[in-house]
């Protein structure tokens, strides 16, 4: 594919000649969803609770991601409780983003709270479905960061408790919130590449900082170390286990293959439109460190996946360029936060989609989504379905390098065919007294 540098003034070009010619909506940056009904509180902005508010936390509750525009969930309702078992975390976030916000240590004692109709949820990855379930046991809407799980037998639970429940619970691929995407999507979907046959998902090569081994340390005295490992088994401290850098660790993460993976592999099964399906076929091969008291997650790894229609995805590490490439038998796209290129762009200007075009829902921003579903009790555009589809081809990716062999998996019954050994690693073993229960 020739490489296109899609300027941003060629692309408010584009997007102004599919609006004119009535291909989309007047403009490309507004939310789908309207509310249909008052908040449950009948205010109009719902009271909400930030639980986890680390790096990720403070980033989607206050200022927003610049490339989704900018605006957190403070810009849609208000912030009145605070839990993080680091209380340096809590008091930070306090002081930035509400400072008449109470804090908790404890998430249990803000989800009793009757002015709290939603959670937003930072965690790491193995405490967000033990989180998700009782928030929405006790009628709290949901909006939890990717990767959704660390298990597929969590998300397995997750959906269950969605669906007894009826909560809004939106997942934090905002990429689904991004025009570039959703351009990208509708025209794989249209056709416009010719019959899809082949992705290509490409990341960063590592996070920046891995290896080890490293030594243990006191427990900072404004941490609750035992809450923060909740279900992972014990370990002793050492700072580079925790916090920012807790996805290095299998144990509370599915590092860089879920972390990357469940913003382009999401993009990936929206353009197939198979998200509630999967691979059938997964193998994955990567590097794993084997040093005593240092992280454990692939820091590179290559992945091939094959969906029930026949499409391939090449998922792989590489430290020089991260996107999506769809090839089709007419054409190629790329597409990633800064841009998208191919030919079937350039051709918009003078070919745009049709009325009768297929489209995709549309959103600004991905918290204001979540927000116009709390109120309208629509289903958000990166909904606990897909979330859990997502992330079970990753969790499957980290099972086949881990075991070093190919998995066959059946999407309707989710589970591993013909190997009894693979199906163990669904779930795993949780400590107590943070087991999860429905």
């Amino acid at each position: 594919m020739q490489k296109l540098h899609f300027s941003r003034r060629r692309f408010l070009k584009t997007s102004a000649a599919l609006a004119a010619a009535g291909s989309i909506a007047p403009t490309w940056w507004r939310p789908d969803h309207v509310a249909a009904k008052e908040p449950r509180s009948g205010c109009d902005r719902p009271g909400f609770a930030a639980i986890g508010v680390g790096d990720e936390g403070m980033v989607i509750c206050g200022r927003g991601a610049e490339w989704w525009s900018g605006k957190g969930a403070c810009a849609f309702a208000d912030l009145v409780a605070i839990c993080d078992v680091d209380r340096q975390h809590a008091e930070a976030a306090r002081a930035a983003l509400s400072p008449k916000a109470a804090i908790y240590e404890d998430y249990r004692k803000v989800l009793e709270r009757k002015d709290v109709e939603a959670v937003v949820i930072a965690t790491p990855d193995h405490w967000h479905t033990k989180i998700a379930i009782e928030a929405m046991q006790a009628g709290k809407d949901v909006y939890c960061e990717k990767p959704l799980t660390l298990t597929i037998d969590e998300g397995k639970l997750l959906c269950k408790v969605a669906k007894q429940t009826g909560a809004v619970f939106q997942v934090g691929t905002q990429q689904r919130s991004d025009a570039r995407f959703r351009l990208a999507v509708e025209l794989v979907r249209n056709g416009r590449i010719g019959k899809l046959q082949r992705i290509l998902v490409k990341v960063p090569g590592r996070h920046s900082k891995h290896g080890g081994p490293f030594p243990s340390r006191p427990v900072p005295a404004q941490l609750n170390w035992d809450f923060w490992l909740g279900q992972a088994p014990w370990a002793d401290y050492r700072p580079e286990r925790c916090h920012h850098l807790f996805r290095g660790w299998y144990e509370y993460s599915g590092g860089l293959v879920a972390d990357w993976g469940a913003h382009h592999i999401d993009i990936a099964h929206w353009a197939m439109d198979c998200e509630d399906s999967g691979p059938v076929s997964i193998d994955g091969k990567g590097k794993l460190p084997n040093i005593p008291g240092g992280m454990n997650t692939p820091t590179s790894f290559a992945i091939d996946f094959v969906y029930p229609n026949g499409v391939r995805v090449h998922y792989k590490s590489d430290t020089k360029e991260k996107g999506v490439l769809f090839e089709g038998d007419r054409g190629r796209l790329f597409v990633n936060r800064g841009r998208i290129t191919g030919k079937p762009v350039e051709e918009l200007e003078e070919h745009p989609l049709p009325d009768d075009a297929v489209r995709v829902e549309k959103s600004d921003n991905q918290m204001g989504n979540f927000f116009a579903c709390v109120k309208s009790r629509k289903t958000p555009i990166s909904s606990v379905w897909t979330g859990h589809r997502v992330a079970t081809a990753l969790h499957l990716a980290n099972i086949s390098i881990r075991l070093g062999r190919k998995l066959t998996w059946d999407p309707a019954k989710e589970t591993i065919v013909g190997d009894d050994e693979a199906n163990r690693w669904l779930g795993r073993p949780q400590r107590s007294p943070y087991q999860i229960h429905i």
